[in-house]
């Protein structure tokens, strides 16, 4: 998607060549003189236009107006949220007639919210083509976001353009069949980003991981003729002597559940158990257009999780990196043991904070649904600093507790801890587990389960939280040069 910032005032707006206008109207609005207020005033005053968020009104070769097609469309108080609801009621509007250019007018008391406009026609016209060659790709190329005094929002505008970019990057990946995204092809597109400015990319093997004593994630690996992969990025933008943030994502490209088979009915969404992967990749992808004064390590322990002769078995016991012992219970919580050898390998970094995203536990969709992720963090300060950057982004996560007794069901009578507890509670047991591998850094957990991907007709993946941990990453930077 190509995008462009341009300065259009109120009163010159009609004069605008596009395929498409759409043109947002908060209450209250009074532009100065002009078509667009002649036109305001008088569907105003006869009530045949409201600014009630996803009222609209279409215009074709309408006299006065350069654009083909205008859409008015009321946005209500203007907040992120009713931008979101209007665009995606004006995209609903449009798209028949294909546009491939579109610009979106924000008045000035709007302006703010370019980046809620970008991603909404981004999301709304994402065509996923990789393994669908009869589909027809996307027909919008081009969005133009204008306003009356562009040149002081030039530094967001970029900001979400990159945001944009990297969210696309972590739904290409989350989308793609296991079989067009096993652990290998993950790491060549992670190679393909450490041919960017400040970035490098390790990626290790099996024999590598083997010496390292990653026996957790060995483990959930072995049965799997995918061998797996340890990849390692480090976008280094600021002094050596700055600790990094880093990110750890679960990269599960397939899970059956393994010898606890999964139930076959929706196994086909097992795919997205690598959205916490593709995630972190997005947020590379972002760092590398943005280039911030930060440091930032990617871990992505890569690897597939399935039952054959050589598969984990309930009631095994495999060794950790940290030495901890784990007795598995159920080989259908591998995603826990993957991470928690990428935490331990996390502390030679030094790190100032350490982030995992996962698609982790099918009760913080019970738990919170579609709508939150689930954020757990030793840290209060590093806890307040993501909820913000979520609010920032509009990627919106929900603190949720690690208080101790939750660790009593991981008691095992025969290792130094059970891989899972029993149902209750089940999104802070797995955090629990966790949390004991990260007790050397300021830790956060987000379980993305419930906002990593959609079902049904909507099936694909969302690309979160890319916004939140861009957000977090940019506050962090920022607050470093002060």
């Amino acid at each position: 998607m190509n995008f462009s910032l341009l300065t259009l005032s109120s009163n010159a707006v009609h004069s605008h060549k596009a395929d498409a206008l759409v043109i947002l109207i908060p209450e209250g609005l009074k532009p100065a003189r002009g078509p667009l207020a002649d036109w305001l005033t008088k569907q105003l005053k006869s009530g045949d236009f409201s600014t009630q968020v996803g009222f609209q009104v279409s215009l074709f070769d309408a006299p006065g107006w350069s654009a083909k097609r205008v859409c008015l469309i009321g946005i209500g108080p203007g907040g992120a949220a009713q931008v979101r609801q209007a665009l995606t009621a004006a995209w609903g509007a449009l798209k028949g007639a294909k546009p491939e250019a579109i610009t979106v007018w924000l008045p000035e008391s709007t302006t703010s919210l370019a980046g809620p406009a970008m991603q909404t026609l981004a999301d709304a016209s994402y065509v996923f083509t990789t393994t669908k060659p009869s589909a027809k790709p996307r027909t919008l190329k081009r969005i133009t976001v204008a306003m009356p005094d562009a040149v002081k929002h030039k530094t967001e505008f970029a900001r979400q353009q990159a945001l944009v970019e990297g969210v696309e990057w972590a739904k290409e990946w989350g989308n793609r069949p296991a079989n067009h995204a096993t652990p290998s092809m993950l790491a060549k597109a992670a190679q393909s980003l450490g041919k960017q400015r400040r970035m490098r990319v390790q990626v290790l093997g099996p024999k590598e991981v083997a010496k390292l004593g990653m026996g957790s994630f060995a483990a959930v690996a072995q049965a799997s003729t995918e061998p797996l992969r340890f990849i390692v990025l480090h976008y280094n933008g600021a002094a050596k002597s700055k600790s990094p943030v880093v990110l750890v994502g679960k990269g599960i490209t397939f899970d059956t559940g393994g010898i606890s088979l999964k139930p076959g009915a929706g196994m086909d969404e097992m795919k997205f158990d690598m959205c916490g992967a593709a995630s972190v990749m997005g947020t590379f992808m972002a760092l590398a257009k943005l280039q911030p004064a930060i440091n930032v390590v990617g871990l992505i322990p890569a690897c597939e999780n399935m039952p054959d002769g050589r598969a984990l078995k309930p009631g095994d016991v495999v060794t950790s990196m940290s030495g901890q012992t784990i007795e598995i219970l159920n080989t259908d919580a591998e995603g826990r043991l993957i991470l928690c050898d990428a935490l331990t390998y996390a502390k030679r970094f030094k790190p100032r904070a350490v982030i995992d995203i996962a698609t982790l536990t099918g009760a913080c969709v019970i738990a919170l649904g579609h709508v939150r992720s689930g954020l757990y963090a030793t840290d209060d300060g590093l806890a307040k600093a993501l909820e913000t950057a979520g609010e920032a982004a509009q990627d919106l996560c929900w603190r949720m507790p690690l208080d101790e007794a939750y660790a009593e069901g991981l008691k095992s009578n025969f290792a130094d801890v059970a891989n899972v507890a029993d149902r209750a509670a089940g999104s802070v047991t797995a955090a629990k587990f966790l949390q004991r591998f990260a007790t050397d850094f300021p830790w956060a957990h987000l379980d993305i389960a419930g906002t990593a991907w959609k079902s049904g007709a909507a099936k694909g993946a969302t690309g979160r939280p890319v916004g939140l941990l861009l957000h977090y990453l940019l506050s962090q930077s920022e607050a470093g040069k002060r």
